[in-house]
């Protein structure tokens, strides 16, 4: 009875490793979905080499990789300053205006932390007019508070203000 039951999934296997070679090289349509068999690609070689990556166990960061509080405020501060200075709120550009703020910051903010950094950065831009009104901004978290750290930089002229924060979330 073991032998006739190993002898069914050795045949089913062969069946199924028979299509996959009668399946033609690259994406070919089955039941509503698509199918690549990867096998057929074995003979072209390696298109670029391979990287391996090993597990580094590393479950906190060393003392000279932190999150630099400080240079995140810079870099936001800097960037408000130049971008902000002379502008005047206009609700129909505020999206892309805020985009392009997010961008800069978490570009350069990337920029300063190397490319070696294990901080998963997460930038909060906003950007509304100053017309009188009190602005509340908060954010909840969940973050392991004795690696994770933000920086945030309010910015305000006479026509807007702007809050920025940068999360730097480390992870393993």
């Amino acid at each position: 009875m073991v032998l006739q039951n190993q002898k069914r999934w050795q045949d089913a296997i062969n069946r199924v490793s028979l299509n996959l070679r009668s399946v033609r090289k690259g994406s070919t349509s089955t039941r509503g979905g698509s199918f690549h068999s990867d096998s057929d690609d074995i003979n072209d070689g390696p298109k670029h080499p391979s990287v391996l990556y090993e597990n580094t166990f590393q479950l906190e960061p060393k003392e000279t990789q932190r999150f630099p509080t400080k240079k995140a405020e810079d870099v936001i501060k800097g960037i408000f300053n130049s971008n902000l200075r002379d502008k005047k709120y206009n609700s129909d550009s505020g999206k892309n205006l805020t985009t392009h703020l997010t961008e800069l910051i978490r570009t350069q903010v990337k920029q300063e932390l190397g490319r070696q950094s294990r901080f998963k950065i997460v930038v909060l831009v906003m950007v509304g007019s100053m017309e009188g009104q009190g602005f509340r901004c908060a954010s909840r978290c969940l973050w392991y508070p004795q690696f994770d750290r933000y920086a945030t930089y309010n910015y305000y002229n006479e026509h807007l203000f702007a809050v920025g924060t940068v999360y730097g979330v480390y992870y393993e």
